[in-house]
């Protein structure tokens, strides 16, 4: 695991294991930052869609309990997606590194 660190704001990568973990006992909430052409071609299965070009970390729901994971292509702009949220007084930490390409690398899951 490795940290990414913007200013105080740190962002915690997660394997696609643990993310798709976390889904399955229902304490992730996978937010997916992709544009909407990007997600409507492929995307994660129950992920919460909140393009990076529109981000409002006040639009995410947050059950008690559960992590908010960022994903995105690649997983870049799901640590500027985290350290955004950051900077706007979210403790939403977490990333799915290696984004959707490292999901379907893993053999996981995705909707078309």
């Amino acid at each position: 695991m490795s940290d990414h660190t913007g200013g105080q704001a740190r962002v915690r990568d997660l394997t696609p294991e643990e993310v798709a973990r976390g889904l399955t006992e229902g304490r992730v909430v996978l937010v997916d930052v992709r544009e909407p052409n990007e997600t409507a071609a492929e995307r994660f299965p129950g992920a919460v869609l909140l393009p990076l070009s529109a981000f409002d970390p006040a639009a995410i729901p947050s059950p008690p309990g559960c992590e908010i994971v960022f994903a995105c292509r690649s997983g870049r702009r799901s640590v500027d997606a985290s350290l955004s949220a950051q900077r706007q007084g979210f403790a939403y930490g977490s990333h799915l590194a290696g984004g959707i390409l490292a999901w379907k690398a893993a053999g996981l899951p995705t909707e078309t």
